[in-house]
Formats: structure tokens, C-alpha cells, sequence
């Protein structure tokens, strides 16, 4: 097995930069360096693109950037003692120690292991003393190698088994509480492993029974069901969901992001105790897999609101995002009269029993009877799937709210709200109520024999009465005459009105590339889909196509201010600036995070600027787009509108990009060495 660390790799006292980005540029360029990345570009945009989901910083001067990456060859640990110190995130302060874990993405478990073993030594105060007092880059070698040898070392909480919780004792002292818990990151390198060496560490100190389930990459091993059936409560930190957290169905649970229990041990373990103590506490519910109700116990109910919402949109774009590329299609192929005959088409004729002359004289195709025939397939197809819109964002929305139990009564509450012309604002009223209905009666003490019906039929059953049984009798009527009010609303606007619209949305799309604000802009633009009509309400196609086209702005001037003016970005920025182009054409906004990432002060409000033009444009243009995705290579879904639609990026792409370059040249000083690749200093 090679060497995951050598002194080559180690850099004492080094100054890196001042902001994290750098770090992890000059760390994967020095891993480059010694062969074991093919591309330092690539795994500097892998690191900072794991940096942005999670802060990597933690407690005691720490910060561990990792990865996994197609361009690391062979598993890399690359270490610096930085001076000055650089703020990675952590609550107490910046980093001084700054170990980056470069994992191939098919890295074996034996590496991982290792690299587990590491995350691991350094929430040990006496490891990183020494890695502090360490006077050469040997010293530290054979440090790092000490504490990931294969010698057995004793592990704080073993996943498989803990201690029995103790028996009350015979003079009537209290019974020890016992906890279990899971932690899980999404590489399931570093945090998944300190998180819980650290609850195990402070369990210790509190006197608490503990046991601990890594679900991390280099295994798992779970936790012994006696074990769990004995457990007081869980605690569940993670970042992704739980493996077979039926397990542990009626345990009080805390949920949290699994930094927390690297930073947050103490308070974590207090809260479960609290909780196991509660009989209104939150449980990890009966027959189900999903985070959704534990999830709702910790976070706000404004947070809870916006994962829901969020969950529903991307739940329904597949449906939006097909049944709008297929009607897209159907026109092609037959003509926009297809929609006064496809119903015909598809009653009376077949493949081999084309359209006849009555109906070829009704649509202007120049592909035939064949065309007008298969466009009126994919025309009804189309607008099939666009039918599941609003069902399925009801449905999804109280999916997430309740997970599996709530999708029957959200479709349900979501149907009705279709029924009644309420509209995607009453798919949301309707997947709220059946969400929160469910959750709430998935929470009942129920007798044990009853628990294997509640999320089958009892919960599903009262979802749907109560839900659709609302927007039925009180909330239905109310909400399709506002949805009626504001499709004609869309349908009046003009002139400066749809110019300002414009405006604020492509502004909303570029502020936080595919962040909240820009998911609230596009999932606006899509609901609005299942309402457009190209000769009577075309508003919500032109919301459509200024919101994509808006969202194509940043990663396409970042790609063109890399390539105008290559000095003033890094060797990793210019191979991303390359990406960029093809991510901005197909209207991937996220190709422009990683230079968002590095430099917000100045990217943001450049791209910002660009994107509003754009979509104050397109607006401006009645541009449509049928398509909610796919960018230039969904132009057939634009009817003729498609020139301008290209003319409205190209100036937004010149004006972001003009002004990202200015920034970067007159605001603030570039930073030394930003026109040639990182160079690390020994």
C-alpha cells in the first residue's frame, strides 16, 4: 500500500492565503505536483466544491478540507502549519492546522480506513500538540503514520456493541441513561468519524452509556439491535439520510447537521437525555425511512416550510421538464394547430393508419402525415405529464413534511386543487395541510398492534380526508380566484411592468447561483408552466424563459472573463472557466460557484448585474420557452423566439463578464501569483 503521507507533502509555517479557496488550490497543486492528481484544476474545484456544502473547520484550530476526485491517483494526506491562520468555519476561531484528504473516487477500503483513522486522532488534544510542536516535515510524517498504523487502538464507542445500561442500583440510585447514535458527511471521510469519536469522548465524560454507528466510506458496522432496543434516545448527525433508520422506530430522536456533534458534543448528548425524558418529544417514526419528521424537530418552521417547498419542486420538475420538451416536440413535428386535433388524431388513426386529408389540411407540418401523427403522441404525452404538476407538488410537499405516508394525501389534496382550478398555489396549500395532518397523526401513541397500519392506512386515510376535505369545502374556491386573478394579472403585463419582472428575477437567479433565493425564482417560473398557452396566456412561458436565461448569465461570463483576461484568475479558475461554457449553455447556474466561492465580493454582484439585464430583456423581447430546462439546446421550444432569446444572454454574458474583470482589476489588488498556476513554498 503507498504512503498516504510523505515530507513532500507537508509544508511548516507556510503562508497559504487568506481565504480557504486558496488553501485548498495550494494544497491540491502540491499534491499535484508529486503525481498524485492528474489534474490540480480539477481537485481544487472537487475540495471547494465539498467546502461550500459543509465548513470544514473545527474545533481547536483544525480544518480538514477532503474530497473525493476522478483526479487524484493514489490517497493523499497533504498537511500545513499555516502562518498566518485562515478561517475555515469552526466556532472558535481560524485554522492553523490544515490537513487535505484527497480520496480517489474509487478509493479502497483499506485507505479509507486509514484516512478514518486520522479524522479520528485529531480530536485528540495531545495529537495536535505535537503536530504544533513538531519541528521538521519528517516529525510530522512519522506522526501522522503513528496514529493511522494498523496497530489496534482503542475505540471510544464501538459501533456493534456498548456497555449494557446499567441496572438501578439496590441503594436506588438513578439508572444510567443510555444514547445511541449515528453520525454520517457525504464523503464520510472526516466528519463522520470525528463526530462521533467526539460524542463518544464527552459521553465518557458525562457518565452516559454511548454507542455510535459511523456510516462512513470505509464501512459500517451497525449497531447491535439489543442495543438500540436498550437506548434511552438517538442521536442522529448527519448530513445525508440515515441506512435503515427503521431500526430505531420510536426512539426519541435529535437531529442535527454532523459538524454539530463535532462542535456541539455536550449539548447534543443533554438534549437527547432532555428528550428521553419528554413524552412529547420527537420519534423516529414507525414503518418509515425518511428524515422528514426528526427533521422537524430541530429546525424552525421557516426552515422546515423551505425544505418542504423546495423538496415539492424537485419532486415535480421532471414531470414539467419532460411533458414541456414533449408538447415543444409535438409542435415541431405537427404544427401549433396540433392542439385543436391531436384528441382526433389519436382516436381515429394509428401508425399504419395515418391522417388523412381532412386533417393534414387543418396543421402546417413539413413532415407529413407521419409529423402530424407522432407530434400529436408527444403533444398528448406532454400534456399528460404536465397534468401530474400540481398533484405531484402537493404530493412531495407532504412527503416531506411526513414522508411516505403524506404522498397519497398530497396527490390527493393536490388533484382536488387541479379539479378546482386552484392551481399550483393550491397544490401548495393542499401539500402543506396534508403534510403537517400526517405528521401530526403519525405522532399519536398508538396501541402496539396498530403501529404496522398507521403508515398504510390509517395515516394515508385521515391525510386525505382532512386535506382534501379543506380545500374542498373552505379553501378551494378562495384559491382559484386568486390564481385566476393573478393569471390575468401575467397575461395584462407589458411594457415596463414585465421589464421590471424581469428584472427582479434574473437578479433572484444570479444572487446566489442555485442557492434558496434562486430556487424560490425558478420554481416560480415553473408552476406558472402548467397554466401557459401560447395563443391565450403566454406570460408564464416569457417568466420561463427570462428565469433561464438569466440563470445561463454567470457560468458563461465567468467562462468568457477567464478567457479574455486568463491573468487575472488562477490555474484552477481558467480549467473551470472552460467547463463553464458548456454548464452555461444547458443553464447549469452551479458552473459559476466555484468562482462565486472564491472571490463572492466580486463575482456575485457582476453576475448579478448581467442576469437582471437578461431577464429584463426577454421580457421585454416576449421571448417563450415551453421547456423549464436544457438552455440553447432546447431552441426548438422557443417558437421563433430563439434569436432573441440568444441575443439577450450574449449582452448579459458581455456585461457580467466586463464587469467581474473590472472588479477584479480595479476594486482590490489580485492577489500575488494569481496569473500564473499556485505555487506552494517548501
Amino acid at each position: 500500500m503507498s504512503e498516504l503521507i510523505t515530507a513532500e507533502l507537508v509544508l511548516l509555517d507556510a503562508d497559504l492565503g487568506n481565504s480557504t479557496g486558496e488553501v485548498i488550490e495550494k494544497l491540491a497543486s502540491l499534491v499535484a505536483e508529486q503525481g498524485r492528481a492528474t489534474d490540480a484544476g480539477a481537485l481544487a474545484a472537487d475540495g471547494k466544491a465539498r467546502e461550500a456544502k459543509t465548513a470544514t473547520g473545527v474545533p481547536g484550530g483544525i480544518a480538514i478540507p477532503h474530497c473525493r476526485s476522478a483526479a487524484v491517483t493514489v490517497p493523499t494526506l497533504a498537511m500545513a502549519r499555516l502562518n498566518p491562520k485562515v478561517d475555515f468555519g469552526a466556532k472558535d476561531g481560524e485554522a492553523d492546522l490544515v490537513f487535505f484528504i484527497a480520496a480517489p473516487d474509487g478509493a479502497d477500503q483499506a485507505h479509507l480506513k486509514l484516512l478514518s483513522k486520522l479524522a479520528r486522532a485529531l480530536v485528540k488534544k495531545s495529537f495536535t500538540a505535537s503536530l504544533r510542536a513538531a519541528q521538521s516535515e519528517a516529525e510530522i510524517v512519522e506522526l501522522v503514520r503513528d496514529v493511522v498504523s494498523d496497530a489496534p487502538a482503542a475505540a471510544p464507542a464501538p459501533a456493534a456493541a456498548a456497555p449494557a445500561p446499567t441496572a438501578e442500583a439496590a441503594d436506588g440510585a438513578p439508572k444510567k441513561k443510555s444514547i445511541v447514535a449515528v453520525t454520517a458527511c457525504p464523503t464520510g471521510i472526516a466528519h463522520t468519524y470525528m463526530a462521533a469519536d467526539s460524542l463518544a469522548q464527552t459521553a465518557e465524560e458525562m457518565g452516559v452509556d454511548f454507542a455510535v454507528e459511523t456510516q462512513g466510506s470505509s464501512g459500517s458496522t451497525p449497531l447491535d439491535p439489543a442495543v438500540i432496543e436498550a437506548a434511552d434516545a438517538v442521536i442522529f448527525a448527519v448530513d445525508v439520510d440515515v441506512r435503515d433508520r427503521g431500526r430505531f422506530a420510536g426512539k426519541p430522536v435529535i437531529q442535527v447537521p454532523v459538524k454539530r456533534g463535532i462542535d456541539e458534543p455536550e449539548k447534543l448528548i443533554n438534549d437527547a437525555i432532555a428528550a428521553s425524558e419528554d413524552p412529547q418529544a420527537r420519534r423516529v417514526p414507525a414503518g418509515t425511512t425518511a428524515t422528514a419528521e426528526e427533521k422537524n424537530g430541530s429546525e424552525s418552521f421557516g426552515a422546515g416550510l423551505k425544505r418542504a417547498l423546495l423538496t415539492g419542486v424537485s419532486y415535480m420538475i421532471p414531470f414539467v421538464a419532460g411533458g414541456g420538451l414533449l408538447i415543444a416536440l409535438g409542435f415541431l413535428l405537427g404544427g401549433y394547430s396540433i392542439t385543436d386535433v391531436a384528441d382526433d388524431v389519436l382516436g381515429s388513426n394509428t401508425l399504419f393508419n395515418l391522417p388523412g386529408a381532412d386533417v393534414m389540411s387543418q396543421l402546417e407540418t413539413p413532415f407529413g402525415p407521419l409529423g402530424a401523427y407522432l407530434g400529436a403522441v408527444a403533444f398528448k404525452i406532454g400534456g399528460l405529464s404536465m397534468g401530474f404538476l400540481v398533484p405531484a407538488l402537493g404530493g412531495y410537499i407532504a412527503y416531506a413534511y411526513a414522508d411516505r405516508p403524506g404522498i397519497a394525501p398530497g396527490f390527493t389534496a393536490g388533484a382536488v386543487a387541479g379539479f378546482m382550478g386552484a392551481g399550483f398555489i393550491g397544490g401548495i396549500v393542499g401539500g402543506l395541510i396534508a403534510g403537517l395532518a400526517c405528521r401530526w397523526i403519525n405522532s399519536w401513541n398508538v396501541p402496539r398492534w396498530m403501529r404496522g397500519l398507521m403508515p398504510v392506512v390509517i395515516v394515508p386515510l385521515l391525510g386525505s380526508i382532512i386535506a382534501s376535505g379543506l380545500m374542498f369545502l373552505f379553501l378551494g374556491g378562495p384559491i382559484a380566484k386568486l390564481t385566476e386573478a393573478l393569471n390575468n394579472w401575467l397575461s395584462g403585463m407589458s411594457g415596463t411592468a414585465a421589464a421590471v419582472l424581469g428584472l427582479v428575477l434574473g437578479l433572484m437567479m444570479a444572487v446566489d447561483l442555485g442557492g434558496p433565493v434562486n430556487k424560490v425564482a425558478y420554481s416560480f417560473a415553473v408552476a406558472g408552466l402548467g397554466t401557459a398557452s401560447l395563443a391565450d396566456n403566454p406570460a408564464p412561458m416569457m417568466i420561463m424563459a427570462a428565469v433561464m436565461a438569466a440563470g445561463m448569465v454567470p457560468p458563461l461570463a465567468m467562462a468568457l472573463a477567464t478567457t479574455i483576461s486568463a491573468k487575472l484568475f488562477t490555474e484552477a479558475e481558467r480549467e473551470n472557466g472552460k467547463a463553464a461554457w458548456l454548464l452555461g449553455a444547458a443553464f447549469i447556474s452551479e458552473g459559476a460557484i466555484p468562482f462565486a466561492a472564491a472571490d463572492p465580493l466580486r463575482v456575485i454582484p457582476a453576475s448579478m448585474i448581467g442576469a437582471g439585464v437578461t431577464g429584463s430583456l426577454i421580457m421585454s423581447f416576449d421571448v417563450v420557452s415551453q421547456a423549464p430546462h436544457g438552455g440553447i439546446f432546447v431552441f426548438f421550444a422557443m417558437n421563433n423566439t430563439w434569436p432573441l432569446f440568444l441575443l439577450a444572454t450574449l449582452i448579459g454574458t458581455v456585461i457580467s463578464a466586463a464587469a467581474v474583470i473590472v472588479l477584479k482589476k480595479y476594486v482590490r489588488k489580485a492577489p500575488a501569483g494569481a496569473a500564473e498556476p499556485a505555487k506552494v513554498a517548501a
